[in-house]
């Protein structure tokens, strides 16, 4: 069904949404184009042919109806961005905090994880399938909400995702009464389903947001998401300050240094789902006709990106498969700091739980700050050598650890810091956005619901496989597995470097 769409004043028809350098109106945008309101599974598609993936065709064979070549996917008037800015900050703002909740789940209960472990009886290798369910969740999740995004809206799917999050706090904090690990890993299961939704909140980022400042915003939501799972320890060490060993137990509810993270979390995730309900507005996606010439450039892009390469998929394919397994280098190797990070504090440093979270939320703050310069790193730095240059860092942190002697008293607390530091507060943090932001433009201002949700998963996947490694190798010789993280990361950059001329093309 269609009708004729008028832009608002000031602001090109959806044909010419990309805004000129100095904020001129496009000379087209007085010839409205006629426009289709998406509001069931069968989405409009772009006419590239590799633009497959999109519609979870990923093995099919790419075939479409004629009607269906000629339309591209377009956000609707009302979150068309400004030339610099956005138009919706009330929804930029509650997606940021929604991308925090969905984190801090992890990091709050970071400096208690593996003390709760040992206390119902498990090993390090229990703690590996603990922090891996938290992953295993997302990945179940992430393809389905970002679909389920462009189907029934962002804001249905973050209330049902925030609602599951409620319900994976109450039953974390039911897992000592219980007294199994297995429940304990349910819970952390259920928390991974609730903070699956990393695909619907980039892809609500990319949709507002220019591609020219796609990296800049996806660093600023990314800082956000870093700020909850590196920062947010600190609460967590707060409370083992605050309550030690003391345990108040009121019927089923119980109040421990266990316990008290899965609380606070219960509140901010409640908090969350008022702030959806009052505040957030939900988008609508349109659809316009495309005008068949496309521009030399374009057409040379396209060309490339149509090449079948020597593996058999097309040269684009291959660049989205090549930035998820980025993401599964770069996000396999946090995760594995996070399984063995406390458990080789203690073993080799002779550092408590408490101190080793204060570090981390120290270094992640400091993250936090270098995601937020993204922005000026990316005038003098392309996204290939971001991706490298964090990759290089972070292999220099994790063979610091690498060759330690298993003795305390030996080994100054200062080299654990000086690893924590290049990894959380200066390589994953920056190598890892630039990923986010190569993989994004790659995509392009199609909807990225789908692809967002299955590169998401790609990094949930990494949290999966790396913990549960990282807890098996640790069991044997933890040294080991510091010598796999960076031969994996020093691999995944060499490949980056031979394609970075592939790389650039596809992402201008």
């Amino acid at each position: 069904m269609s009708s004729n769409y008028v832009p608002p004043e000031g602001l090109a028809a959806p044909d010419a949404v990309a805004l000129s350098a100095n904020h001129q109106t496009p000379t087209n945008a007085a010839s409205p184009s006629p426009v289709v309101v998406i509001g069931g599974p069968s989405q409009q598609q772009d006419s590239n042919p590799y633009v497959n993936m999109e519609a979870g065709d990923f093995f099919g064979d790419g075939l479409m109806k004629d009607d269906e070549k000629a339309t591209v996917l377009v956000p609707s008037s009302s979150s068309i961005l400004t030339a610099e800015g956005i138009h919706d900050m009330t929804g930029f703002t509650i997606v940021c905090f929604v991308i925090l909740v969905g984190d801090m789940s992890r990091g709050v209960m970071f400096p208690t994880l593996w003390p709760l472990v040992d206390l119902l009886g498990g090993t390090t290798v229990t703690l590996g399938f603990a922090v891996a369910a938290f992953s295993f969740g997302r990945v179940v999740v992430s393809p389905l909400f970002g679909s389920w995004s462009v189907i029934y809206g962002y804001k249905n799917v973050l209330l049902m995702s925030v609602s599951l999050l409620l319900s994976g706090t109450l039953a974390y904090a039911q897992a000592q009464n219980v007294g199994t690990p297995g429940f304990l890993i349910f819970a952390q299961s259920l928390l991974g389903v609730g903070s699956g939704t990393l695909g619907v909140t980039r892809a609500y980022i990319a949709e507002i947001t220019a591609t020219r400042a796609r990296t800049r915003y996806m660093a600023w939501i990314t800082a956000v998401q870093y700020a909850g799972f590196t920062v947010t320890p600190f609460f967590g060490a707060l409370f083992i300050k605050i309550l030690g060993d003391n345990d108040y137990q009121w019927g089923l509810l119980r109040l421990n240094m266990y316990t008290a993270p899965a609380y606070f979390m219960a509140f901010i995730c409640f908090s969350t789902l008022i702030a959806l309900v009052t505040c957030f507005q939900d988008r609508q996606r349109l659809a316009t006709q495309k005008d068949k010439k496309k521009s030399k450039r374009r057409s040379a892009i396209d060309e490339v990106a149509n090449r079948t390469t020597l593996i058999g998929l097309t040269t684009y394919d291959a660049c989205i498969i090549g930035c998820m397994l980025l993401n599964i280098a770069t996000k396999g190797s946090i995760g594995s700091f996070e399984t063995v990070g406390v458990n080789y504090a203690e073993s080799f440093f002779d550092i408590s739980p408490a101190s080793v979270g204060t570090y981390v939320g120290s270094c992640g703050t400091i993250g936090v700050f270098a995601l937020l310069s993204m922005g000026v790193f990316s005038v003098y730095a392309t996204d290939v050598q971001l991706i490298c240059g964090g990759i290089a860092v972070m292999v220099v942190g994790i063979l610091s650890l690498a060759f330690l002697p298993e003795d305390p008293d030996n080994n100054p607390s200062w080299r654990y810091l000086f690893a924590i530091f290049m990894v959380y507060s200066i390589g994953y943090p920056i190598g890892h956005t630039a990923v986010i932001g190569l993989f994004s433009k790659i995509v392009g201002r199609r909807p990225q619901g789908t692809l967002m949700g299955w590169f998401a998963s790609a990094g949930s996947i990494a949290r999966i496989t790396f913990p549960v490694m990282a807890g098996f190798v640790a069991a044997g010789n933890i040294r080991n597995l510091f010598v796999i993280l960076a031969s994996v990361l020093t691999v995944s950059a060499f490949f980056v470097l031979m394609s970075r001329k592939t790389l650039a093309l596809l992402s201008s």
